[in-house]
């Protein structure tokens, strides 16, 4: 089930919180009962089958999270505890994602003839897994309290609002909220305002410029991709994949305020950055401080005593988050690009560098641009022959006729893509002309019109799906 459709907007959402607060109110137990049966619910709403691989995932690592509470001062007992329980929770991502990626190169490697599974991705798989390694980590590391109750470690695993795109809640963050969470008007309030402004982002911006994106990228190969079609695809693309993405996290923070969850920011305006470090300070920051605490921290991070380690752990780092993404060679050489990008970075010292900062920034989106064309390709090849035509124009030449109507179509979804991309609303919310009645009572009155519109484009049966699903 998607947030931005109208089954979830229309009948989901207002009777989960519907009773929420009526029928569940007066008990704690029975509304976290409610939320983690609701939530498995969500997930098997496309297939039912995957919600016992969630569920597994929780009592197992439930069981850990009793397991490692109790054996955390016993050095060998917790090393062993906490190898098996990563080497049962990366399994199940490498069978169900990696096993016809890892078959299908030895058999190309090799030269020898199998047959490859067909195996089905489940939805989220890398968040919710990713989540549970948290749990048990958190526990281990005195982070937050072993949870008894396996139907709590259920709620914080399958939580529906962050379950199959994130943000990655680590398990420090919502340990407490659990049980004493406060849920109040004003968060209420909020989480529907964020909620609307993610769905807007998603419906409005990310699913129309993803039109132009597929139609860049479909033309590839084919003598009708002009240079300037190029361009305006790798554009959209990355304007769609933020919107796309970040629209999702919006929905999710909201929807966790509306149940008294309050979780930590996802996005951070990461299209103003003027390095690739600073990217990634802004970038899926709950999948940047996973990888920071749970990988290159353990592996050293930056306190070690050569250059040479502190790149082998930059390359971990970077090697496993292009293969999070998925089980492509586009997906790994585009994690390895950052990984070149930032060690560059820190051996020369651009991240700290104060001047030049309009070069910085045209440098750190050029790159981005060209990383998010390796993101969508298909295989290695397609991506430099993309990469060649934004800059050696084929028998379209510079520019043709779809370039122009495309953009003549859709101008406004892209000044309105680049403009809040940067702190344009963050800033004006600040005044204090944001704080006057008139000003909040126009706020909500272009909430409900970006709803409405939003709502518009979904009965239309618009191009809807959610990027991030696929990881």
């Amino acid at each position: 089930m998607l947030f931005s459709s109208l089954i979830f907007i229309s009948c989901f959402l207002p009777i989960v919180l519907l009773l929420y607060y009526t029928v569940f109110r007066f008990s704690r137990k029975l509304q976290n009962i409610f939320l983690l049966v609701v939530s498995l619910g969500f997930y098997a709403w496309g297939e039912p089958k995957f919600v016992f691989i969630l569920i597994t995932s929780v009592l197992v690592n439930w069981i850990f999270g009793l397991i490692i509470s109790k054996v955390r001062e016993d050095k060998p007992k917790s090393t062993i505890t906490i190898a098996i329980m990563l080497i049962f929770n990366i399994s199940i991502i490498f069978v169900f994602k990696y096993l016809m990626f890892t078959m299908e190169n030895i058999q190309n490697i090799t030269g020898l003839k199998f047959n490859i599974p067909e195996i089905i991705l489940p939805i989220g798989i890398s968040f919710f897994t990713f989540q549970a390694i948290s749990y048990v980590i958190d526990v281990y590391r005195e982070r937050g309290q072993a949870q008894k109750n396996p139907l709590n470690v259920g709620l914080y695993i399958a939580f529906f609002p962050q379950l199959v795109a994130g943000p990655i809640v680590r398990y420090e963050t919502v340990a407490d909220q659990i049980q004493n969470r406060k849920e109040n008007f004003d968060d209420i309030s909020a989480g529907i305002c964020r909620f609307l402004i993610g769905f807007s982002k998603k419906v409005l911006l990310a699913n129309n410029l993803a039109l132009v994106a597929d139609k860049a990228f479909k033309l590839l190969g084919t003598d009708d991709l002009s240079l300037a079609m190029a361009w305006l695809g790798a554009l959209c693309y990355t304007l769609q994949i933020y919107y796309d993405f970040s629209g999702y996290s919006d929905m999710a923070i909201g929807l966790g305020k509306m149940f008294g969850f309050h979780f930590d920011e996802n996005f951070n305006y990461p299209y103003i950055s003027k390095s690739a470090t600073e990217f990634w300070r802004r970038w899926h920051i709950s999948l940047g401080t996973w990888f920071r605490d749970y990988v290159y921290i353990p592996l050293g991070g930056n306190r070690v005593n050569s250059n040479k380690r502190l790149f082998f752990n930059l390359f971990v780092v970077w090697a496993l988050t292009g293969l999070w993404h998925g089980a492509n060679w586009t997906f790994i050489c585009w994690g390895l690009l950052y990984f070149v990008a930032l060690s560059i970075e820190k051996a020369v010292g651009l991240d700290k560098m104060q001047s030049h900062a309009m070069l910085r920034h045209l440098y750190t989106m050029l790159l981005v641009m060209f990383g998010w064309v390796i993101f969508r390709a298909e295989t290695i090849s397609d991506a430099l022959l993309y990469l060649k035509t934004m800059f050696i124009p084929g028998s379209s030449g510079l520019i043709d006729a779809e370039a122009l109507v495309c953009t003549k179509e859709y101008i406004v979804f892209l000044f309105c893509g680049v403009l809040f991309a940067r702190p344009f609303a963050k800033k004006l919310a600040k005044t204090k002309l944001a704080k006057t009645r008139m000003a909040q009572i126009l706020y909500v009155i272009v909430l409900t019109g970006l709803f409405l519109a939003s709502i518009s484009y979904l009965v239309k049966g618009a191009y809807n799906p959610f990027i991030y699903f696929n990881f």
